[in-house]
């Protein structure tokens, strides 16, 4: 018998530091020590020479359940194992009803406790209907976050609130220290363009970015920001596709607002020349992906550490909702749990940044913002023994292998620069680099921690 229950060694990459043959011990799914001496014993033992050592991947943004009966936590978790996701943020615009009450909400805590195979903390909403009245229940059930839209994209799935609203919202949520993202599009000038070009005949690939030019998303940021520093509110921007956006957080951060910025992995790997061109309505997102130029600069910005953390926006829409002619016509958002670490993982490695950057985007990062860091998002003595194993090399992604509920993908032939060959949840081996193989309902429902706060940097 060993003095631990797993241990691995290889090269341990955290959010500050790269251990050269390295290793983590585990003891009752815990991290229980550190170190770059011999590795001790193990009950199990892995030996990763060579690979990378991370610690689990925290996806803020998932929308698991937006297609009633297609997917489901259940289904996307076993997809999250493959990519070194080990906890999910699941988004609450659930189809047919979003979780806008604290009913929905442990309802859906039942579901990921039966179903899914890693760890899971949830976003709450409110709807137009009921306003802001259900918003401390969905506190005390245990919601993660609260996610508003200041863009309808379906009547009651996903509604716009309006931000007299809004602010009374982000009032009410303040002192839980929760986060309240917001999706940052402003309607009217949507709405308006989409109507112009759809008139005149425009409606090919190209004619997305043009319906959703700087201003549309630049307007609605500045607004989420105010709303927060008029609350005090720690107002959050989820999918920020431009580097003025990250200009004008830094600007709120100064000033000494509780603001948080948040881009995804497509914005930064993927533009609109060249991929939006060769994939059309595949790579529809809101906000859209932006020229080469624009995601250069935005990779300035995560080098200089003003982003607070990158995620997918993943949402398995089937081919047939991304397949209109008519661009507007189609479904937005695509696949991603699979591709957010080796997309990212490889961004920085053809950007010369370090690997500790990496872990503090897609671990450390999310952790502190949805205020897990207590035990998730670092290999710190005592925290969940949430660990992923990659192999580097060069890698073609093949979506028609994927775990997910859709053999698609936008990063479909794409070189990456690593891949997942090992993934742990709580010091259970959940991937062993090819299939899950723990038992769904291993996953558990976690709840922020009740400071208040996200922890200090």
């Amino acid at each position: 018998m060993g003095d631990f229950d797993l241990v691995v060694r290889g090269t341990i990459v955290t959010a500050d530091r790269i251990i050269e043959n390295g290793f983590v011990a585990v003891s009752d799914g815990k991290i229980a020590l550190v170190g770059d001496a011999t590795p001790p014993a193990g009950r199990d033992f892995l030996d990763a020479t060579g690979q990378w050592v991370i610690p689990g991947v925290i996806d803020g943004q998932v929308h698991s359940g937006s297609q009633a009966n297609q997917e489901g936590i259940g289904w996307a978790s076993r997809a999250a194992a493959a990519g070194g996701v080990t906890s999910m943020i699941d988004m609450p615009y659930d189809d047919p009803e979003p979780v806008w009450h604290a009913d929905l909400l442990r309802a859906k805590i039942s579901l990921v406790e039966r179903e899914s195979h890693v760890d899971v903390a949830l976003y709450a909403t409110i709807s137009e209907a009921a306003g802001t009245e259900t918003i401390p229940g969905l506190i005390e059930a245990g919601a993660c976050a609260f996610k508003f839209s200041t863009f309808e994209a379906a009547p009651v799935r996903f509604p716009r609130i309006s931000e007299d609203v809004l602010f009374d919202a982000f009032r009410l949520i303040a002192p839980a220290g929760l986060a309240c993202g917001v999706h940052n599009q402003d309607q009217e000038l949507t709405r308006k363009n989409i109507a112009q070009l759809t008139e005149a005949g425009d409606t090919g690939w190209d004619a997305f970015g043009r319906a959703h030019p700087p201003l549309v998303e630049s307007l609605a940021t500045v607004t989420i920001y105010e709303l927060g520093a008029l609350t005090g509110a720690r107002a959050a921007v989820v999918h920020c596709s431009l580097a003025r956006g990250f200009e004008v957080c830094e600007e709120y951060k100064r000033a000494g607002h509780k603001v948080a910025i948040e881009t995804c992995v497509q914005y930064l790997m993927l533009d609109h020349e060249n991929d939006m061109r060769r994939l059309g309505a595949k790579l529809k997102h809101y906000p859209p992906v932006r020229p080469r130029a624009e995601v250069e600069r935005l990779w300035t910005h995560i080098a200089a550490g003003h982003c607070d953390f990158v995620s997918s926006d993943h949402v398995s829409w089937g081919l047939e909702r991304k397949s209109d002619p008519n661009i507007f016509k189609n479904a937005s958002g695509g696949p991603g749990l699979e591709t957010l670490l080796p997309a990212f993982w490889t961004g920085c490695e053809e950007h010369g940044l370090s690997p500790t950057l990496a872990v503090k985007m897609l671990c450390e990062g999310p952790a502190r913002h949805f205020l897990l860091r207590d035990r998730k998002g670092s290999f710190d003595i005592g925290a969940d023994a949430d660990i992923v194993v990659l192999e580097p090399g060069r890698f073609i992604f093949d979506a028609s292998k994927s775990l997910s509920a859709v053999q698609w993908s936008a990063f479909d032939g794409r070189e990456m620069r690593a891949r997942v060959s090992a993934t742990y949840v709580r010091g259970t081996l959940a991937f062993d680099g090819s299939k899950v193989v723990n038992e769904p309902g291993y996953g558990a429902f976690l709840r922020p921690h009740a400071n208040g706060a996200p922890a200090a940097a």
